[in-house]
């Protein structure tokens, strides 16, 4: 049996993505016997910590099904923390540690220098990292990562078959080297089929690069007036602002990590997707199997990226790719090529 309590900073709450099962504690904790970690019996026991607010952050909702899939893989009571700021992520992590679980779960960079620094000062405890991992290896810290520059080709490659006399573009949050696998990739795929193919990116930026839905609409307009027709939105919170832009201006859009389709359809062709859910009920496995420590790089092999064009139901996931099967064939046989080791994409992270 799973519980699921979701905080706010430190607050408890009891209302929010998902219904709280009954039994759980207000403070985070469950009442179905403790957590293995705490000593109060044999359940094992897993906290979440989120970087901000899930709200409608689809990555984040994503990482919430894969702590539900863990709760019911390994009959472990399950909580959220949900965090505000970089001092309530702080804050959340003290509180997680005074409850020692199992383990305690941190997804996105933006948890990345906090984690590190409670993993050295608690060796004894468990740490599982998803999208993320320190430069360098800690006994106890688990991280899973992703190869999302595979998935991001893949999308570049259906907007370059698509594209005619327009370009292609993409709204990032960020001019960073880790921002950018979604940026060269998109752009290095759409070349390989379409060489004249014109390519511009516009930059987020501000205060809230990661959620300002409003300066990542005005970016996307600015490409749209250039003359990019496929836009790869990846400004996280702010894609919707992307997919607003595109049913004003007549441009298509790509979303990412989970199927954005739905939320502006006739508005997305696919998704780059990545498997936060996969990841993280795969990475809770191993260290509760005693495999701690490491690094696992989830790509298109390991089925941890892809496509929702590539999918089984792509003619009921509103994308628009369902349109274009011959598209969808010749992205599936460069999917192919790139499993196979036939063909490898660059990582704009680790490229010289």
């Amino acid at each position: 049996m799973t519980s699921l309590a979701r905080r706010a900073g430190i607050a408890a709450v009891t209302a929010g993505l998902l219904a709280t099962v009954a039994g759980c504690a207000g403070s985070g904790g469950s009442d179905e016997g403790g957590g293995a970690g705490s000593g109060g019996g044999d359940e094992a026991s897993l906290i979440l910590i989120t970087p901000t607010p899930i709200g409608s952050n689809n990555f984040l909702q994503l990482a919430v099904e894969g702590l539900e899939q863990a709760g019911e893989e390994y009959s472990a009571s399950v909580d959220v923390y949900e965090s505000e700021d970089p001092t309530s992520i702080q804050q959340n992590i003290d509180a997680a540690l005074r409850e020692q679980p199992d383990i305690i779960i941190g997804v996105s960079f933006s948890v990345l220098d906090q984690f590190t620094q409670a993993a050295q000062d608690n060796p004894d405890q468990q740490f599982l990292l998803v999208d993320t991992s320190p430069e360098e290896e800690i006994e106890n810290v688990t991280s899973a990562v992703f190869k999302e520059y595979e998935a991001t080709y893949l999308t570049g490659v259906e907007a370059g078959l698509l594209a005619e006399a327009g370009g292609v573009g993409v709204v990032a949050a960020l001019d960073t080297p880790f921002i950018h696998r979604w940026i060269d990739p998109f752009f290095a795929g759409a070349q390989s089929v379409n060489p004249g193919v014109a390519t511009a990116v516009q930059y987020v930026g501000g205060d809230n690069p990661f959620g300002d839905q409003a300066r990542a609409k005005a970016q996307a307009l600015i490409l749209a007036e250039g003359g990019a027709q496929y836009i790869q939105a990846a400004a996280s919170g702010g894609n919707t602002g992307v997919f607003e832009a595109a049913a004003e201006a007549g441009f298509k859009a790509f979303g990412v990590d989970t199927n954005q389709c739905l939320d502006s359809p006739g508005n997305v062709v696919d998704n780059a997707i990545k498997r936060v859910d996969v990841a993280l009920l795969e990475g809770v496995g191993e260290v509760l199997d005693g495999n701690t420590g490491g690094l696992t790089a989830y790509g298109l092999k390991e089925g941890g990226v892809g496509l929702t064009g590539l999918e089984e139901g792509v003619e009921d996931s509103q994308c628009l790719i369902a349109d274009y099967p011959e598209v969808i064939e010749q992205v599936s046989a460069v999917r192919d090529q790139i499993v196979s080791g036939e063909l490898e994409v660059e990582d704009p992270l680790t490229a010289g």
